[in-house]
């Protein structure tokens, strides 16, 4: 039985938005979220749906927060946000 090959890992470049709101978070929290964010990045397994219009890109579940992203080609997404579920679609 072969397993099957993980898919190649991509980059991550965080917008300076993203980057606030992790900081704004507690860092036992923000540490969970970006674990799940890696875990997502390297096995492509996650809660992760497309938005629908008028917003853009997609969204990974992390407990009670939502990661917002958009993908840069094959080789790189771009993270857009991090919100607490309350908070994410206003």
């Amino acid at each position: 039985m072969a397993e099957e090959a993980a898919p190649p890992r991509v980059g991550v470049i965080w917008s300076l938005e993203a980057r606030a709101d992790l900081r704004a978070i507690e860092r036992k929290t923000a540490m969970q979220i970006l674990g799940c964010v890696d875990r997502y990045l390297s096995t492509r397994v996650g809660d992760v749906k497309k938005l629908k219009p008028p917003q853009s890109g997609l969204r990974l579940r992390c407990g009670e927060f939502r990661v917002f992203f958009d993908p840069k080609g094959e080789t790189a997404v771009e993270i857009t946000g991090v919100r607490n579920r309350k908070d994410a679609y206003r």
